[in-house]
Order: structure tokens, then C-alpha cells, then sequence
């Protein structure tokens, strides 16, 4: 394919900026909505079964299209797709704002979730196509990652905060006014140009997005009401068989959805494996202190997000300030062990919760520990799947990226809530057994992560790999993030 290079960069601050605030309102999004789920609940007369569709729905459409927006934004325009995404993003959150039935709801929570598909890997590729690799995208990816924990966690303190003064409208109502300023300043990213002819493998597209539509309902259905379920179980087998096509249909396209020769090289495999891993874990523990501390401890929902507060600004200084300083001097792969070795450490930490424990000798070391781990993981691993991938595929790369931990985090709740609600049943009833057995498996999976990412990454595999960069540019002379991988 023939690639135009984006055109008029505008002011690189300015539009850095920009692209940060659209992740911090999708990550707000996320989190803002649970703490007013229920006053929804009572408000619109809601049962259980519609209520938990408020957050199911937004994942499900988030989660199955993101590779699909990221593949549109490559053919039809990066800048583009960011503008139709924001806009159907506003006229989504102003719809579930005025809603007067649940089904009005939980359509619009649908529609955003679509449009975040959208957003997304636009805004990811626009950040990597305007940096390029080294120390500027190692910036640039850390404030990224940055803006993406803040988000989380201002959505919960802004959520309780709205709920409580403003009422549950006004999570969805802040939206609009905030992306209209952020439309507003658009012109300040490049507006690049269309590639590969508008080609959209309409086949794989379709296959990929059912294929994990089904996957995350599936783990959803089986989280709610069992595993055992012929609903959960048709949803699973059809995520595995659609997965099935969706890989022999892209084997034989011309102009295939995922062009699968961007798996090719080790050290890509081995940071999307690490982050399916580290996207189950950071759901599985956030969604469990969150409990811990609410039903055990007792803070209110406003005191839960504040106690979150200082995993958050652990992450940003560490992100920002630690994680680019350590990529200068040290390979990412070693950068990521150490990440993970952090967040497997805080893990462990937090099994040691009981009823008995307060937050300042269990909860916060444990927060800070796996937000450390957090902070060096996600910018690097951002870096390893992202480099080396030709320009017209960086929207297909970031979208790699968001699907990975998306998938991730569906998997890792369902797996951990389960053992953590089987292992309650079993010990009478007690909450805490659960929450210290999901911590357990939280830990071991930070330790399968730390030794997919060492095997596939090492540079002595790495260098050895004749594929390594199959999708990247026609360069002869290795880049600065390509040599971080490889050592050389």
C-alpha cells in the first residue's frame, strides 16, 4: 500500500494535548457510570438483569469494534474518524442524559460504546504517526498511559461527587460541553491523509467483531448466571469458532482486516500476551479493593475513589517521569519484567487482606506496589506492540493494543470473580476469602505474564527472528525503539 505522510503537524503540544483529553473522557466514561448505577436503578425502575447492561453494553460494542475503528481510521483518515467518533460520542452521552425509559439507556450506552471504538485507536495512531520512535513517542506514550489512569479514577471521585449534588444525569450530561471544546481544537492534528484505496475487508471485520462481541457476552453471561448456561456456553463456542474464520478469511484476502504478519515478530506476540494479562489483572484488582473497602471497611463510594487517588498519581509520575528515564537506559523487554515483577509484588501484598486489615498497612502498600508495576508496564508494552508497524497500519497497532487489554479485562473479571464467589460460598460466606484468593490468582498471572513476555522478548530470540519487522517500512537501518527490543 501507498502511504501519504501526514500533513500539517500543527502544534505538537496542543495536539498531544487534545489526544489525551479524548482518552481521559473515554476512561472516565468507564468508571464515571458505576457509582450512579443505583440511583438509575430506582429512578427508572430498572431490575438487576437491565441494570448491569448500563456496563455491559458499553463494553461489549467498545470492545468487539476497536479493531474495526482502528482499521478505519487507517483507510479512511485518522483525523476523520476522530471527529465522527467524538460526535457520536456527544449525541450518545446527551441521549442517555435525557433518557426517560431503560431501553432508551441502555441503547445509547450501546451507541457509545461504538463510538469509543471510534475514538480510540484513532487518537492512539495520531499520537504515534506525529512521534516518531524514540524518545518522543516514549513521551508521548507515557502521558498517554498517564491520562488513562487519571481518567479511571476521576471517574469514580467525579461520579460521586455528580450523583450526589447533581444527580445521575449529569454523568452523562458533562460530555457534550467537554467535546465540543475538544472539536473545537481539532484543527490542531494532522489531517494525514487516507491509505490503502478505502479497501475495508468487510468479511473480517464483521468475523473479528461478532467473534469478540460473543466472547466478552459470553464472560459476562457466565460471570451473572454460570458457566454452565447453554447461553454462556453457545457465546463461548461461537467467540472460538468465529475466531477460527475470521483467521483462515484472512489468510486468503487481498487486503485482509489484520494483515496477520504483524503477529510475526517475537517481541510484538510477546507484549500483546503480557497485555491480554495485565488488562485481566488491573480490572480484576481495581473492581476487588473497590469492594474490599466498601463492604469490609466501609467507605463510602466517594471515600472508595479518594482511596484509589493514590494509586492514580502513582501511575502519572511514574508513566512520566520514571518509565521514559528507564527506556533511555535499559531494554523494554527488561523495563516490562520489572513492571510486572511490581505488580505480581502488590498482588501479593493485597492477598493479605482480612477483617482485621486497615487500608494504610494493607490497601495502600498493595496500591502502590501494583500501581508502580502499572506505571512501568502499560507505556512500555504501548511501545513493543506499536513499533516497527508501518504508518498506514498504526491505527490497526493501537487498536492491538486497546483490543488486548479490553479482552483482557473481560476475561480476568469473569475468571476472578468466579473463584472469588466460589471460594466465599465455600468458606460460609466470607467476602474476604474470596478477595484474597482473587489476589492469589491475580499474582500467578502477573508471574505467566512476566514469563510469556521474557521468552518471546528476549533480544538473543528477538535478533534471531528474521521476521521481526515484516510490516514495517522498507528501512535498512533499525530505529531507536526497534534496537530497545532487540538490545542491539
Amino acid at each position: 500500500m501507498v502511504t501519504t505522510p501526514d500533513a500539517r503537524p500543527g502544534r505538537p503540544g496542543g495536539g498531544l494535548a487534545l489526544i489525551c483529553a479524548a482518552q481521559f473522557v473515554l476512561q472516565l466514561d468507564f468508571s464515571i457510570v458505576n457509582v450512579a448505577l443505583p440511583t438509575i436503578q430506582n429512578e427508572l425502575h430498572m431490575p438487576p438483569a437491565e441494570l448491569q447492561w448500563i456496563v455491559t453494553g458499553y463494553a461489549l460494542t467498545f470492545g468487539s469494534l476497536l479493531l474495526a475503528g482502528g482499521r478505519l481510521a487507517d483507510l479512511f483518515g485518522r483525523r476523520r474518524m476522530l471527529v465522527y467518533g467524538l460526535v457520536a460520542f456527544a449525541i450518545a452521552s446527551l441521549t442517555c442524559g435525557l433518557a426517560q425509559w431503560p431501553l432508551m439507556l441502555i441503547v445509547a450506552r450501546l451507541v457509545q460504546g461504538a463510538a469509543g471504538a471510534l475514538v480510540s485507536p484513532a487518537a492512539l495512531s495520531l499520537l504515534t504517526v506525529t512521534n516518531p520512535e524514540g524518545p518522543a513517542r516514549t513521551r508521548a506514550l507515557a502521558i498517554w498511559q498517564a491520562t488513562t489512569a487519571a481518567g479511571a479514577t476521576a471517574g469514580i471521585v467525579a461520579g460521586g461527587l455528580l450523583t450526589q449534588y447533581l444527580g445521575w444525569r449529569a454523568v452523562f450530561l458533562v460530555n457534550p460541553p467537554v467535546i465540543a471544546v475538544m472539536l473545537g481544537l481539532v484543527w490542531r492534528l494532522p489531517a494525514g491523509a487516507p491509505s490503502g484505496g478505502g479497501r475495508l475487508d468487510y468479511r473480517g471485520a464483521l468475523l473479528i467483531t461478532v467473534a469478540i462481541a460473543a466472547l466478552i457476552f459470553g464472560l459476562s453471561n457466565g460471570q451473572q448466571h454460570g458457566f454452565a448456561t447453554a447461553l454462556t456456553i453457545g457465546a463461548l463456542a461461537a467467540a472460538v469458532l468465529l475466531s477460527v474464520w475470521f483467521t483462515r478469511a484472512e489468510l486468503t484476502a487481498t487486503a485482509p482486516m489484520v494483515p496477520l504478519a504483524i503477529f510475526s515478530a517475537r517481541p510484538r506476540r510477546g507484549a500483546v500476551a503480557a497485555m491480554v494479562i495485565i488488562g485481566a489483572v488491573l480490572a480484576g484488582y481495581v473492581y476487588f479493593v473497590s469492594l474490599f473497602l466498601q463492604k469490609v471497611l466501609h467507605f463510602s463510594p466517594l471515600l472508595t475513589g479518594i482511596g484509589l487517588v493514590p494509586s492514580t498519581l502513582t501511575v502519572v509520575l511514574m508513566s512520566t517521569l520514571g518509565t521514559r528515564r528507564l527506556l533511555a537506559r535499559f531494554p523494554a523487554w527488561l523495563v516490562l519484567l520489572a513492571g510486572l515483577a511490581s505488580m505480581g509484588a502488590g498482588q501479593l501484598w493485597l492477598a493479605q487482606v482480612s477483617v482485621t486489615a486497615t487500608y494504610w498497612t494493607v490497601v495502600l502498600p498493595g496500591l502502590i506496589l501494583t500501581s508502580l508495576g502499572i506505571g512501568l508496564a502499560l507505556p512500555t508494552a504501548s511501545i513493543a506492540i506499536t513499533s516497527g508497524v508501518s504508518r498506514q497500519d498504526q491505527g490497526l497497532a493501537g487498536a492491538l493494543f486497546t483490543t488486548s487489554q479490553q479482552t483482557g479485562a473481560a476475561v480476568g473479571l469473569a475468571v476472578l470473580a468466579t473463584a472469588a464467589a466460589a471460594r466465599s460460598a465455600h468458606s460460609h460466606g466470607s467476602l474476604v476469602a474470596g478477595y484474597r484468593l482473587s489476589f492469589l490468582i491475580a499474582t500467578g498471572m502477573t508471574v505467566l505474564a512476566a514469563i510469556l513476555a521474557g521468552w518471546l522478548m528476549h533480544p538473543r530470540r528477538a535478533a534471531a527472528d528474521p521476521r521481526l519487522h515484516e510490516v514495517a517500512s522498507n528501512t535498512p537501518a533499525p530505529t531507536l525503539a526497534e534496537c530497545q527490543l532487540r538490545n542491539c
